[in-house]
Order: structure tokens, then sequence, then C-alpha cells
């Protein structure tokens, strides 16, 4: 194994890393509070760790890294950012104890927006800077690095990548040539719906500071906000319809948005995976509205029946926040009763479209599972048809069809095992359930005492642990951190 390529990479990480850390260090001066000095002393220390983990690396051979060093590079860096990034929290007495501190942190780097703080509003500016800066690097790290990064490191890493992307357009063979545009190109659009979104939201009844930092959050489908009642706190339509179509955007393949900025308007539409993820979305949110209509749920506040405006408003909201992993709230869910509670979920499992910066299983392998399993109710119909499996009007190979299965089994099975462990930390059933799922799909809120106006600040040292590799697992797409605890993984 290339140890020094892995040292080397991992410098470099932690060195670009400074630069942020260094950004919510001016934030914290500029506003004269009492964060600066932590996020200074961690701002010394990754800089440090860079410097010295690069000239131990310097003298590497890259030609001899493999999949093997791909893979522990990519992992490494979230669980090492984790680390740094906790410093400003633990020194700062934000975080009582180094598991919250960590929790915090691999809760925003994943995007996944779970947090432990039952104040937000008391935080210091540069801790709420920090808290969406993480996401918004993980949001965008994901992409970089799964597009970008990952192909330099060999096929076998390519192989994986392309099952992840299979039927959305994008091909690893693609960007080969072409990696450094692909992640400026990808960097580009991020700055830009960032920028874009920041404006938008400025325009309304945020502030400039809110407007970024919900920017960030949403760009990333992270979903920390400045509030401790979220994007409720505003009560604002426009700032809700704003929001759905950014988690939307945020929630799309970005080489679709690509084309779509090319102004290939033929090829964004006509992309299948996206279909299928709009259509869920209607489905979901006509579900929801005929569900919050029947029992009286959403009323006005003088105990008129909501507007058709407001309940589709507020149904498309919540739909589109948990599909894209965002996990905004405009409403606390929690009362809306068990059947939008089990829509939540699938809504979880289910994600947004591959090559995006949403969790889940994501829209295109939901796709291909549904379809492969409508061939095989064909087939027992018509024993010797050849039933292919199609996206976009190509054939998907068994090979990548059976990867898709693969993944869908693991994914289901790890959920499970992460709310059987939830179930021995003290979690009930529905609660285990959905956080651990919440957390696989990087999502946030959950149901009951962490629902989305808890936290999960009660819950065990084990069991955010537990729901920290959750979050890991789940944005490294589960084959990464399953593949490093595999025996056969470390054999030469």
């Amino acid at each position: 194994m290339n140890l020094r390529f892995i040292i080397k990479m991992l410098g470099l990480v932690f060195l670009l890393e400074t630069v942020f850390m260094a950004a919510a260090s001016v934030v914290a001066f500029a506003y004269g509070e009492a964060d600066f000095r932590p996020f200074c002393i961690a701002s010394i220390s990754i800089c440090i760790a860079g410097i010295l983990f690069y000239l131990l690396g310097r003298k590497d051979d890259e030609h001899s890294a493999g999949p093997r060093e791909g893979m522990i590079v990519v992992a490494l860096t979230w669980v090492c950012l984790s680390l740094f990034g906790m410093l400003p929290y633990y020194l700062g007495g934000y975080a009582g104890s180094i598991t919250d501190a960590y929790f915090e942190t691999m809760a925003g780097f994943t995007t996944t927006g779970s947090s432990i703080m039952t104040d937000i509003e008391a935080l210091p500016h540069g801790i709420l800077f920090w808290r969406s800066l993480t996401q918004w690097q993980g949001g965008l790290g994901v992409v970089v690095f799964t597009t970008a990064l990952l192909p330099l490191f060999g096929g076998g890493v390519s192989q994986m990548f392309e099952a992840e992307v299979t039927g959305t357009g994008i091909s690893h063979e693609r960007f080969r040539p072409r990696i450094t545009q692909v992640a400026k190109m990808l960097s580009g659009i991020y700055l830009l719906l960032t920028a874009l979104l920041s404006l938008l939201l400025a325009i309304g009844p945020m502030n400039i500071f809110d407007a970024v930092n919900h920017a960030m959050a949403t760009v990333s489908t992270g979903g920390f906000s400045t509030k401790n009642a979220s994007l409720s706190y505003w009560n604002s339509a426009y700032l809700e319809y704003v929001e759905m179509m950014f988690m939307f955007i945020g929630s799309v393949n970005v080489t679709l948005l690509y084309f779509l900025l090319r102004g290939n308007f033929r090829k964004f539409f006509a992309d299948e995976e996206l279909r299928w993820f709009a259509g869920i979305i209607l489905i979901f949110v006509a579900a929801t509205a005929a569900w919050l209509l029947s029992n009286g749920i959403v009323n006005l506040p003088n105990g008129i029946p909501a507007a058709a405006e407001e309940l589709l408003r507020k149904s498309a909201f919540q739909v589109i926040s948990l599909i894209s992993s965002t996990g905004f709230m405009s409403d606390d869910y929690v009362p809306w009763g068990s059947f939008f509670w089990l829509l939540a979920m699938m809504l979880m499992f289910i994600g947004g479209c591959t090559g995006s910066t949403s969790g889940g299983l994501k829209a295109g392998r939901f796709a291909i599972v549904n379809k492969n399993l409508s061939n095989v109710f064909r087939r027992q119909l018509h024993p010797q048809a050849i039933l292919p499996v199609r996206m976009n009007g190509h054939t998907i190979s068994s090979d990548n069809v059976y990867r898709c299965l693969a993944f869908t089994f693991i994914y289901i099975a790890l959920a499970m095992t992460g709310s059987l462990a939830l179930t021995l930390c003290g979690f009930n059933f529905d609660e285990a359930i959905a956080a651990s799922l919440s957390a696989i799909s990087n999502i946030g809120p959950g149901l009951g005492d962490h629902g989305p106006d808890s936290t999960f600040a009660g819950a065990s040292a084990p069991a955010k642990w537990i729901l920290s590799f959750l979050m890991l697992t789940g944005r490294l797409e589960i084959f990464t951190v399953v593949m490093l605890l595999a025996p056969g993984f470390w054999k030469r």
C-alpha cells in the first residue's frame, strides 16, 4: 500500500481546509465574539498537520496508487476533517463533550443536518458560519471527489462510480481526459447557485448573514439553520418557494445542470431519472395534501381550513425537503400523524438523483430496481423473453443492475442494523427506525424526541457514535466504508 501517497493527499486536504477555517475565523473576528480564539487554535493545528503530512508524503510514487489508496483517502478525509472541524465547538465550550462536538461536525460535513445544539440562536456568528460552511464543503466535496478525483485512482473505483451514476448520462470515460476542467465546472456551478440563492434570500426577509448561511445549507442539501425554528422563523411564503426550488435543484444531477446552463434543454428534460424524481415528488405531494386536508391537520390561525395554495405549499415544501435530504422545516410534521411518518421514511429512503449532493438510495437506483422487478414478473409469463433494463434509451448491463440490487440490499440492511443498535441505546421503535434511516440517508430530523423541532442532545454517547458512523457510510455511498471494513481489502 502506498502510504506516502495517502499521507500526502491528506496533507493537501488539511492545507485546503485551513483556508475554510480561516474564513470562519475572519467572521468570528468581524463580530468580535468569543469564538475567535478557538478558531485560531483550530486553524493553526490543521495547518501544522497539513504541512507535516505533505512533507512526509511528498516523495510518493503517484503511479503506484490504486483503488485501495483512493478509498482510504476519501474515507479518512471525512473522518479527519471532522476531528479537526470539531475543535472550535469543543475548545469554545459550545459542545459539552468530544462526542457532541464530533457528532455536530460529522453532521455538517456529511450534509446530514442533525444537531446536538439546543439553542442555535445563542451561538456566536463564527460558529454559525462554520456549521453552514462544513455543509457547503461536504456537498461540493462529494461531487468533486467522485466525479473528478476518484477516476485517477484506478479502474476499481471508476467501476464503482459507474454503478452509482448508471442511467444518468454521466460516464467517467467522458471525464477522464478532462478531470481538471470537470472539477472547475462543478465548482463554478456550485458557486453560482450559492451566490444566486444568497441574493434571492436577501431580497426577502433574511439579512445578509442568514441568507448566505441558508444558501450554503440549501445548495449542499444540508439543512443547518441559524434559527431554532428553522425557516418557519420567518413565516414567509416567498422563502418557502425559493427554498423549494433550490432544494430541488440541489437534488438534480449536477451534469444535467451543466447541460441546462449550456442551453441543452432537451437533454435536461429528457433525462429519465429526473422524470422519475419529479413524478415521485408529485405523487407524494398529492398524498400528503389529501391526508392533511381530510384530517383537518393544516388550518389557518383562525381555524378556517387552509386555502389550496397554503395546503399545497406546506405539503410540497416538506416532501421536497425530505426527499432532497435537506431537512429544513416550515412545520413540525410529527403531529401530522403516522400516515405521513411512513411517507416521510419512504422519501428518506428514495432520496435525490445520482450525481447530486442529496442522500438516500437515489432515484436512478430506485428506477432500475423497479424496472428489474417488473421484468421479473413479466418473465414469469414469458420465460424465454429477453427483457433488458433500459434507462434513457440505453440498456443497463446485468452487472450494473446487480450492483444496484446489492446496494439496495446493503442499504436496507445497514439501516435495520442501525435501528436495532439504537433500540439498545434507549430509542423506541419508531424513533430508532427514523433516526437510523435519517442518518444513513443524510436527512437530519427523525421522529419523536428527535423530530424536526428537537435535537439529538439527549441521545446517549454510543447512539451518537452509531449515528455518526451511519452518516459517514451514507455520505460515501456505503461501498467505500463497507469495503474498508472487509478483511480482504487489506490483503495483498
